[in-house]
């Protein structure tokens, strides 16, 4: 409703900036005399207006008072020296100019509330997003669901459950080496070397894309982890032999931490990952 609301609030305000430029420009048309000046005013409104959009209504209103007072002294000054009579024009822009400020503020002001609430909801779908859109794997979010769930089937029925933290070695420095897009492509090859190498009743998580860790939920012990670890290194080292070789500028190498789940050790999901990544220290 508040956003419907203000999308309303914009349009009525885009649209009433149009018909107010369409009576000046008719108003100028019409006048016989005084085009001239006019056409200035004209402008100074459109200043004033621009003004008004880029910083605050209170800026715009306050210069369009200082308008007012110049453009009075000025009107003023004519009927005394000159002894002109006020004219409908003079009183045509006393109104106008304040009104066109006020229009582009009304259509301003929504458009910018319109952004911040877009903004607000793509950083709550992207809170809420529990898969990964270049690799289709569930992130870190995912894996604090899923991993409450896994433990305590781990406790229930006394299966071994690890986690197995994988980190590409030295990726601040190839991110620096290799473009932007091949980043992304080798994420998604080493998302799928990793999902190659595990059981179909595990589980593969991205936990972090800008630091390349990976987590894997593996219902064994550490001894079936450490099969699991030289299974993906092995498939790493094949591939930079030959199919990463040419296609990335430099090789890509794993650091690989395990952890076996234990109820008394381990307090909660991100705890897990915590001390599977204290495991990453001893692979090098």
């Amino acid at each position: 409703m508040r956003r419907n609301r203000s999308s309303l609030a914009s349009d009525l305000g885009f649209l009433g900036f149009l018909v107010l430029m369409f009576i000046c420009v008719v108003f100028i048309a019409g006048s016989g005399s005084g085009y001239m000046q006019n056409i200035i005013i004209l402008n100074i409104a459109f200043l004033l207006a621009l003004v008004t959009y880029f910083t605050t209504v209170t800026a715009g209103l306050t210069l369009n008072l200082a308008f007012i007072f110049i453009y009075g002294l000025f009107t003023v000054y004519q009927t005394v020296s000159r002894g002109e009579t006020i004219g409908v024009s003079t009183y045509f822009w006393l109104v106008m100019v304040p009104l066109i400020t006020v229009m582009l503020w009304v259509f301003t002001s929504s458009s910018r509330g319109l952004q911040a609430e877009n903004e607000r909801l793509k950083k709550a779908a992207a809170n809420l997003a529990t898969v990964d859109e270049n690799t289709d794997l569930r992130n870190s979010i995912a894996f604090q669901k899923d991993a409450s769930l896994f433990t305590g089937i781990s406790t229930r029925y006394g299966i071994p459950l690890t986690l197995l933290v994988v980190k590409v070695k030295y990726w601040s420095e190839i991110r620096r080496l290799i473009p932007e897009e091949q980043l992304s492509e080798a994420i998604y090859d080493v998302s799928q070397l990793s999902q190659s190498s595990i059981r179909t009743n595990d589980a593969l998580y991205l936990l972090d894309k800008d630091d390349a860790t990976w987590g894997l939920l593996l219902f064994t012990d550490h001894d079936g982890a450490r099969i699991v670890i030289e299974r993906i290194k092995l498939k790493l080292q094949q591939l930079n032999e030959n199919e990463f070789s040419g296609k990335y500028k430099v090789n890509l190498g794993l650091k690989i931490g395990a952890v076996q789940y234990d109820a008394a050790a381990i307090e909660n999901p991100l705890d897990f990952i915590v001390q599977a990544k204290k495991q990453l220290e001893y692979d090098v």
